[in-house]
């Protein structure tokens, strides 16, 4: 067939006239193609998920009630646009409640989003030109800059390093590109490191901020999920609240990934432009998941509860690792383990295999021992464990982990 002309018309973000034809596969598709090899070659085997980065379980029965109850009301019906009541004013109650932060005005500093994927693809339209750079860090998750580029800007990024605590070094950004900089994405607690950032840090970043004239925006997709004291949110440092707007989200700390609801906070400027992009995006989710979860929100115990089945599974998995040579360290929240990838393994039979990159070890575990993991060689080779695999209550949970030692059983990592 002749090569129809709409493939010279696709724009160049997206790769112009060689668009879908790359042979380059995404890690993630990578790990999909390897997932189903071996359980084709192991038909009976069980696959110990460790690299699904989503909950386990459904939302609570509280939250699916209120929605039952919701999705019957007349009101409901319509276009939310940039959203109801209701769930702005339940998310400034949460957070004061949880992070401290009092006195945010649901009208001005508060607006709905569809998940934070969706507003961390908007806000760039709301600061990038052509030439502007934005300062990512890596590992992390790059579809603020993606749309950045998208939009004629650059991306600087950030290494997190074990030697900062996977904090990064912000004086180490070159002053040209603090010339042309208009925003820093910070993500805490990290995906995929697990860290925490600390008050001091965040008071750091807002002082950098406001010398560098720079916008900070705060994604807290895991901001609630703690296992070691409070939750904490940059607006809770004095002055944030000039430079700074933060994101949160429904999925990771109520189980609600497939309710795609989250929300924006903090500067109302910028809370006003986001609002103003996203009013020609989208016309806003459904009226009843957002009363559904502004129910939710006034439950934190929820995301307690949910916190403490992490934190239990975290200490299981931390000790099996260790055991077998990693160095891992359980983290202060989220649900992820960032542990060195190997160098290489000798099995009990005298097999060695040497791993050139963090790449090479997970697809080795998939297809070796059914085990999935992502890999992140961004910053030196490291493997992210996923605590949200499937298991139905503590003792499942202790054969999982069980089962993983079993499998690393008489195998000598070399680090």
């Amino acid at each position: 067939m002749t090569e129809s002309y709409i493939q010279q018309l696709f724009a160049e973000r997206i790769g112009g006239k060689t668009f879908g034809k790359s042979t380059a596969i995404y890690k993630f598709e990578k790990i999909k193609r390897a997932k189903r090899a071996a359980l084709d070659a192991h038909p009976h085997g069980e696959l110990i998920d460790l690299g699904v980065g989503e909950p386990d379980e459904m939302a609570f029965p509280l939250s699916v009630r209120a929605l039952s109850e919701e999705i019957q009301k007349p009101e409901n019906r319509g276009y939310a646009d940039n959203g109801g009541p209701e769930y702005r004013r339940a998310a400034a109650q949460w957070m004061d409640r949880v992070f401290g932060v009092a006195g945010l005005d649901p009208e001005t500093e508060i607006t709905h989003s569809i998940g934070s994927k969706a507003a961390l693809s908007v806000l760039p339209a709301t600061l990038i030109n052509p030439g502007d750079v934005v300062i990512m860090t890596v590992p992390g998750y790059p579809v603020f800059g993606t749309h950045a580029q998208w939009y004629g800007g650059a991306v600087h990024n950030l290494e997190l390093t074990a030697k900062n605590n996977f904090l990064p070094d912000l004086e180490s950004i070159p002053a040209d590109v603090l010339k042309r900089a208009k925003a820093i994405v910070l993500n805490y607690p990290n995906n995929p490191t697990g860290a925490s950032a600390t008050t001091e840090f965040f008071a750091r970043a807002v002082d950098f901020a406001r010398k560098h004239k720079l916008v900070i925006v705060s994604d807290a997709a895991y901001g609630a999920l703690v296992f070691d004291g409070k939750p904490l949110s940059i607006l809770s440092v004095p002055g944030a609240k000039d430079v700074a707007i933060e994101l949160h989200s429904m999925s990771k700390a109520f189980n609600m990934t497939g309710w795609r609801l989250g929300f924006v906070c903090g500067n109302p400027l910028l809370v006003s432009a986001y609002g103003n992009v996203k009013d020609n995006s989208d016309s806003g989710q459904f009226l009843a998941i957002q009363k559904a979860c502004a129910a939710t929100l006034a439950h934190p115990d929820i995301t307690a509860k949910i916190a403490a089945k992490y934190s239990r599974r975290m200490d299981m998995l931390v000790a099996c690792l260790r055991k077998f040579g990693f160095d891992a360290t359980k983290p202060k929240g989220s649900f992820f383990l960032y542990v060195r990838a190997p160098k290489a393994v000798t099995d009990g039979e005298g097999h060695h295999t040497a791993f050139q990159s963090a790449e090479d070890v997970s697809q080795w575990l998939i297809t070796q021992k059914l085990i999935s993991t992502v890999p992140w060689d961004d910053a030196g080779p490291y493997l992210r464990f996923s605590v949200t695999f499937i298991a139905k209550g503590e003792a499942d949970e202790r054969r999982v982990v069980g089962e993983i030692e079993k499998r690393f059983a008489g195998l000598k990592f070399e680090f």
